[in-house]
């Protein structure tokens, strides 16, 4: 069962609820499947995925989730792949953390205060 303030997300495919839940260990399997340095490159990273990635971040928020899958398991299972990308959405989504990632890279991008532009005559 489902519990969307734990950080889960469920779906059904050919008659099995699947729930996958976002926990730290679930974020930590995903930096390393996808061979990142750090959490803050997950959400680049899923800007431009691929099925590999998808189905590595499937299969840890699934283990997460109590399923014993891996990426190859995920690619197995008899669902379209909005629901797979859905359902990975709304367990980021059911935490917060699509928001956080969002502002957490616009402050990234953003110029220093002062940096452009200074007419500061300390330099």
């Amino acid at each position: 069962m489902t519990n969307t303030a734990r950080g889960d997300a469920g779906f059904l495919a050919n008659g099995e609820q699947f729930v996958m839940r976002l926990t730290l260990g679930a974020l930590a399997e995903i930096e390393h499947g996808l061979g990142l340095d750090n959490l803050g490159q997950i959400a680049d990273r899923l800007k431009n995925f691929n099925t590999g990635d998808l189905a590595t971040i499937a299969a840890a928020l699934l283990r997460a989730g109590g399923h014993s899958l891996t990426a190859a398991d995920v690619m197995k299972i008899p669902a379209d792949l909005a629901t797979i990308v859905g359902a990975v959405a709304d367990a980021f989504n059911a935490l917060g953390l699509s928001h956080a990632a969002k502002t957490q890279a616009e402050t990234a991008n953003a110029p220093l205060s002062g940096a452009a532009g200074s007419n500061s005559a300390s330099a």
